[in-house]
């Protein structure tokens, strides 16, 4: 499949965050090839967004990477346990993001069952198997995506995105989760998911 290159994320949060539903994720490592499709994603707009890091022009070491441009992994942790994994977008100084919430495990599924349970794929309950990749820091410990790779450029081998299969489906959006902090911006219908598919995390 052909992978997708740096015009596709030089665009409005808002596009990309919906473009990117039914692509593919691929993380090599170790000889592997861990990917995972796409099915929920939420769009932060910046330094008008009361939900993004970067709002109001916030610079900081850890959201730099926000600033230099699109195609860019931007890794950062939470409840310093989880990490979630977001895909910047835009021109350099004009510092949005995607946070990518949610995926179907599609590749590599052995590993991905490893690295969430410690268990082979075909070991998995049904309960195991639906929350593989069902939330950002799910995700990212079934993919191995850590603060070693903020910054990756995902218009490289290593970390980056599949076109995938270009099939049909609805996408709903909602509210973003976990940002009820962020005053008028709580209540902005900028989280979209597939509409059917059980991987993802809140619907």
């Amino acid at each position: 499949m052909k992978t997708l290159g740096r015009e596709f994320y030089n665009r409005d949060s808002l596009i990309v965050a919906q473009e990117l539903l039914g692509k593919v994720l691929v993380h090599e490592i170790n000889g592997q090839k861990l990917s995972a499709k796409i099915v929920e994603a939420e769009a932060y707009m910046g330094i008008t967004d009361r939900a993004a890091h970067s709002f109001g022009g916030r610079r900081t070491s850890r959201v730099e990477v926000m600033y230099g441009g699109p195609g860019f992994a931007y890794v950062f942790l939470v409840y310093g346990m989880y990490h979630c994994f977001n895909i910047v977008t835009r021109e350099a100084g004009n510092p949005q993001a995607v946070l990518i919430r949610a995926a179907e495990p599609i590749g590599g599924l052995d590993s991905i069952a490893q690295n969430r349970f410690k268990k082979t794929y075909d070991q998995l309950s049904k309960s195991q198997i639906k929350n593989l990749t069902n939330g950002p820091g799910k995700l990212c410990r079934a993919l191995l995506i850590d603060k070693s790779l903020n910054g990756e450029d995902l218009c490289g081998n290593k970390l980056y995105v599949e076109a995938g299969e270009n099939e049909k489906f609805d996408i709903v959006a909602s509210k973003r989760v976990g940002v009820d902090y962020a005053e008028e911006a709580r209540n902005y219908l900028w989280r979209f998911y597939i509409g059917d598919n059980e991987y993802v995390s809140v619907k």
